[in-house]
């Protein structure tokens, strides 16, 4: 079978094409959604993709959570739908409280753009499978309102159940407490990060790496393990 995996459309988004070619590249067929529709158009899995929805008015991602589309994305994530969301589609997530926590300006206060390296802290994810815990990636990272923030019971909770998806390594670009760069949800359908995997998954279009410039293409085992387990749990 070929997974078909959905990319929402919000007024703003900036991605969402890329994130279609990601999936594209990984072998699946991406399915382009609209943010004011209640039809998931039966897709195998879902990103919400990154920009500046609704123009990030009140909070970023804060209007978004409340889209039309998302009753029925919060419906399909909780019957183990896998869904993945990018930067902005992160914020939605926590604003739709999908994923704990919350995510406000950079502590700099300034807009961030750079490849960043992360950690895989999680590799039992619908995103991550194809990588190995403790594997260190470089994907490009780009906003204003990255800086992840939670309680401190959040924060026990997160660590100690091994919530946290992604760490930043090297360098915290935007202040996130304990170096969180993407969090996952108990059932581990659920996953969202600020860095863009989409941005790395074309030799020629990625991060440099020391074997060539412009030739990382660590973003695309976030896709192909989404289409792995889509193909894996149809067998």
């Amino acid at each position: 079978m070929t997974a078909r995996i959905g990319v929402i459309t919000f007024p703003g988004s900036l991605d969402d094409r890329d994130a279609q070619r990601a999936i594209r590249l990984a072998g699946g067929e991406p399915v382009a959604l609209w943010h004011g529709e209640h039809d998931l158009k039966g897709v195998d899995a879902l990103v919400l993709p990154g920009g500046f929805s609704y123009g990030d008015y009140l909070r970023a991602g804060a209007i978004a959570a409340f889209a039309p589309i998302m009753a029925e994305v919060k419906d399909a994530a909780a019957k183990g739908l896998p869904v993945l969301g990018i930067c902005n589609g992160f914020q939605m997530l926590v604003e739709a409280h999908l994923l704990p926590g919350g995510l406000i300006r950079n502590a700099h206060q300034q807009f961030i753009r750079r490849d960043q390296r992360v950690r895989v802290e999680n590799a039992s994810t619908a995103w991550t499978s194809d990588f190995t815990a403790g594997d260190e990636i470089v994907i490009p990272l780009k906003n204003a309102d990255g800086g992840y923030i939670a309680d401190a019971e959040t924060l026990a909770r997160v660590n100690g159940e091994g919530l946290v998806a992604f760490r930043y390594v090297g360098v915290n670009p935007n202040g996130s407490l304990d170096d969180i760069a993407g969090l996952t949800n108990e059932r581990r359908n659920v996953v969202g990060l600020m860095p863009h995997p989409e941005h790395a998954v074309e030799p020629g279009f990625g991060p440099g790496t020391r074997v060539a410039m412009r030739s990382g293409v660590d973003g695309l085992g976030f896709f192909t393990s989404a289409i792995a387990a889509v193909v894996g749990a149809a067998a």
